[in-house]
């Protein structure tokens, strides 16, 4: 994996090549645009991530905001990490049935759609998972699958 050590968005995809630096850019823009209402854009483990701000929802597994979406441009392919998607099963079988149906290679982890160019992404289908899972559903699936980090001093 592919890390950056920016500390802005605007930093981070400056710091690019220039041949990655379009695709990032447009990812950029399709997630900003699609993305429900109070999710932040940060910079976290070296990637563009959209995620769930401390002070909405503090106690998380790992004491760091929950990560809904991010971006990351890796060796050989793009990184769209969609964990709104992972978390939310009928969201994701809905982005596989409509991907496969056009015939697009769809190359897919967890939570992860690796693509290799902009001509290789289905950016609507993107949106809509982006789209597909307002804040407050995010949190109440997460906190349904996973276990809040104990604060130290408390038993």
């Amino acid at each position: 994996m592919v890390s950056s050590s920016a500390k802005t968005p605007k930093e981070y995809i400056d710091s690019l090549p220039d041949d990655r630096r379009d695709t990032v850019k447009k990812l950029r823009s399709l997630i900003k645009k699609s993305l429900p209402k109070g999710y932040k854009e940060e910079m976290r483990w070296g990637m563009l991530c959209y995620e769930v701000p401390l002070s909405v929802c503090p106690d998380t597994y790992n004491g760091q905001p929950l990560m809904y979406a991010a971006v990351a441009s890796q060796k050989n392919h793009y990184g769209v990490y969609l964990c709104g998607m992972y978390s939310i099963p009928k969201v994701q079988k809905k982005l596989v049935t409509e991907w496969k149906k056009r015939g697009t290679r769809l190359n897919m982890g967890k939570s992860c759609l690796r693509i290799t160019s902009w001509d290789q992404c289905e950016p609507d289908l993107i949106a809509d998972v982006i789209s597909s899972v307002p804040m407050d559903e995010f949190i109440d699936t997460m906190n349904k699958t996973t276990k809040p980090k104990k604060k130290s001093g408390k038993k």
